[in-house]
């Protein structure tokens, strides 16, 4: 069955508030569209923990610098309902901007520590944005459970700081890294890659597993490890943006892994002029 479709906030108000006055428990997926098995993946894992799943497809523009692709961000709603009925959605939200941003609206949420380093730097004021609009799609929706994918790991850990900081109680899941067949991380914006393009992006993920083989026989240094990775991405002509070891929950770096300390390597890099970013967890 198709999902039903809201496009303003007072439609998903009203739907909501019938949702709770039945009892029913809700899982939400926020999303940006031009689905694929990634998002499908927390969709039905939302169908095993919540009684109705609801997901949003809005390309929301405060989280797009003034020189990224909110423009040509890739589109495709017939196909993306198409793909929602397939998962077992009940409803899709998904509104014009000037409903999420109306005339006046001047009001930010800034997570101001995991959102440092990394992509933080990189994208200025991205993760102001994630921020923004997850709150607000918390409070509309209200869910009992929200669902995100762990390729965007540190907006995960934004998502995870700001739900525990402004109490909205929701509990927020994050799942694996969804991949294709060869390995590469599946990604919305894998669309732009040529080619040649995308058989050079496997590196990212040749990387990392270079750099997990490293730490399972031994290898402790973030050094060697990060170098593990840049390895690949040389052989492969990507244009490195970042490369690092970091605490799992805090995002800090770490010089070297730690007996029992959750771990993260992130990398993000190029293949043409698209940027492309993984990562996996390592050691412990």
């Amino acid at each position: 069955m198709a999902p039903r479709v809201l496009r303003s906030v007072e439609e998903v108000k009203a739907w909501g508030a019938e949702l709770r006055r039945a009892g029913r428990r809700l899982a939400l997926v926020p999303t940006m569209g031009f689905l694929h098995e990634g998002h499908l993946s927390l969709m039905r894992e939302g169908r095993h923990r919540a009684d109705v799943v609801a997901t949003s497809i809005f390309v929301n523009p405060t989280q797009f610098g003034p020189k990224e692709d909110l423009s040509r961000y890739p589109r495709d709603f017939e196909g993306d309902l198409a793909r929602c009925a397939s998962a077992g959605v009940d409803v899709v939200f998904a509104p014009e901007a000037g409903a999420m941003y109306p005339p006046g609206y001047q009001t930010y949420v800034e997570v101001t520590e995991v959102s440092k380093g990394l992509c933080g730097d990189r994208r200025p004021g991205h993760f102001r944005g994630v921020a923004t609009i997850v709150t607000q799609l918390l409070c509309l929706f209200r869910p009992d459970v929200a669902l995100f994918g762990e390729k965007d790991y540190q907006q995960l850990q934004v998502i995870k700081a700001m739900n525990r900081d402004l109490h909205l109680g929701v509990d927020i899941v994050g799942m694996p890294t969804v991949r294709e067949a060869d390995g590469l991380a599946m990604s919305s914006r894998n669309a732009y890659l040529s080619p040649e393009e995308r058989k050079r992006a496997l590196a990212l993920s040749r990387g990392l597993g270079a750099a997990q083989a490293l730490a399972r026989a031994g290898t402790s240094e973030a050094s060697a490890l990060t170098e593990a990775v840049r390895r690949e991405l040389r052989a492969a002509d990507l244009r490195e943006d970042y490369v690092e070891l970091v605490d799992a929950e805090r995002l800090t770096p770490l010089p070297t892994l730690q007996p029992g300390q959750p771990a993260r390597l992130l990398v993000a890099a190029f293949s043409g002029s698209t940027r492309l970013i993984d990562n996996q967890p390592i050691g412990g």
